[in-house]
């Protein structure tokens, strides 16, 4: 299977220039802690809240005229979901968004209010109905991860990163789920500052991907497993075959944190940085303030991958 190449995610930040926003990274001198550094790069910010538009729009941009006039479908659990409604919406392409019926309700409203047509269904069904919706309609699927314009899309973040990083970065740290995003982001820095370690980080209840990376093998957890955890945009229950192709060749390691030292970063990226992150979003960060011992390191960057939060959810973990 070859790998995205820099051509693509040169091409990507081409094609997404102008639709998705050139987040900044931003210094964090509150979270210094001796030596150690950190700096943020706030996906939360983008038009859908999260970095999903990247690929989504990269993707369904590359459309011909009769793929779209098919119309496309995909699956998410929020997202990924907002991301290719928004795109659509803009490129005047029909689409039908399958999402679990566990999808927090502002998600599921957002979608909708994209024009987007959202069939709910049980966690299970979430990545088989795509399929038979392609089948019998003909629309065009445009899957989260397994798929060269997603992954050279979401690469563009690694890309920026590489572009706007102090000279000391040594290590960026990447949430995973389905692996788009840490497979493009690791790509685009090992193709442009090969000397920077690019780490993943995941929920311990949704480890699948560290496992997967640690044994070498595609490893799949169940989703009643991986839906355990509150950071609601990580449960699924493998990283994508073309992502785990990347993983194994670009990323240095995969580590994890816990529950509640996710919430307890999505309070104090709130109180702190100023910032209103998802648990998804504040899974990278969180170990940077909880897994010092593992990463080492010394000048880091943290992707918040995302910050479409409840906001019952969030004045809740403000209060805790």
């Amino acid at each position: 299977m070859t790998l995205v190449g820099l051509e693509e995610l040169r091409a990507a930040q081409q094609r997404i220039a102008g639709v998705a926003v050139r987040t900044p990274l931003m210094p964090c001198p509150w979270a210094s802690v001796g030596a150690r550094r950190l700096w943020l790069k706030p996906e939360s910010l983008q038009p859908t809240g999260a970095f999903k538009i990247r690929g989504a729009y990269n993707r369904l941009a590359a459309l011909g005229e009769d793929e779209r006039a098919r119309g496309v479908v995909a699956q998410s659990s929020g997202n990924h979901a907002q991301a290719v409604a928004y795109a659509a919406q803009l490129l005047g392409i029909k689409a039908v968004i399958v999402m679990p019926d566990t999808s927090p309700a502002i998600k599921v409203e957002n979608t909708r209010s994209f024009g987007a047509e959202v069939i709910l269904v049980a966690p299970g069904e979430r990545d088989t109905l795509p399929a038979e919706l392609a089948a019998e309609h003909g629309y065009v699927w445009v899957p989260p991860y397994d798929d060269r314009y997603i992954v050279a899309g979401q690469g563009t973040v690694g890309l920026e990163i590489g572009e706007d990083a102090p000279d000391e970065l040594d290590t960026v740290l990447v949430p995973v789920s389905g692996g788009g995003l840490v497979s493009g982001t690791a790509a685009a820095l090992k193709l442009t500052c090969p000397g920077v370690r690019v780490v993943g980080v995941e929920p311990e209840l949704a480890a699948d991907a560290q496992q997967s990376l640690r044994t070498g093998r595609l490893t799949v957890w169940p989703v009643a497993d991986t839906y355990r955890t509150i950071a609601d945009g990580l449960r699924t229950p493998s990283v994508g075959e073309l992502p785990f192709e990347h993983l194994q060749a670009y990323v240095d390691d995969i580590v994890t944190v816990s529950e509640q030292e996710i919430r307890d970063t999505v309070a104090l990226l709130a109180r702190r940085g100023r910032l209103v992150a998802e648990p998804s979003g504040a899974v990278a960060p969180a170990a940077y303030f909880h897994r010092a011992e593992e990463l080492g390191g010394r000048v880091f960057a943290a992707v918040v991958s995302g910050g479409n939060v409840e906001p019952k959810l969030l004045a809740e973990l403000l209060q805790a």
